[in-house]
């Protein structure tokens, strides 16, 4: 079993910066395919962003030019660096893993591994 912990979350100002972090215990993940998505009130939960063993990333269009994901793969853990943020951004953001796809899934029931959440909250 994978664990997944997300950390980083916060309230900022519009136009400014968060980074958020994932850590991953139980199993190295290095290999798994990796993702955020976040969940605002009284919405479904959104693909954010993906990232596969390669390096490879698939972003939304409403984050694109403004997120970054990463991973460090000593670490086994995933960030997400936010930058411009913007109000609609508000959501609680979750980290998710997956051994059984190898390319850039945007589908929540293809994540098996979640994270309980970080909020973040950006003000107008």
């Amino acid at each position: 079993q994978v664990q997944l912990v997300e950390s980083g979350g916060g309230l900022v100002q519009a136009g400014g910066s968060l980074r958020l972090s994932c850590a991953a215990s139980g199993r190295t993940v290095s290999t798994y395919a990796m993702a955020w998505f976040r969940q605002a009130p009284g919405k479904e939960r959104e693909f954010v962003v993906a990232i596969v063993w390669s390096g490879s990333t698939a972003y939304a269009d409403s984050v694109k030019g403004r997120f970054t994901v990463s991973r460090d793969n000593a670490k086994n853990t995933l960030y997400l660096q936010m930058n411009s943020l913007k109000p609609e951004d508000t959501a609680l953001y979750y980290c998710a893993a997956s051994q059984r796809v190898s390319y850039l899934s945007r589908r929540r029931d293809e994540y098996p591994y979640w994270g309980q959440g970080t909020q973040v909250t950006v003000s107008s």
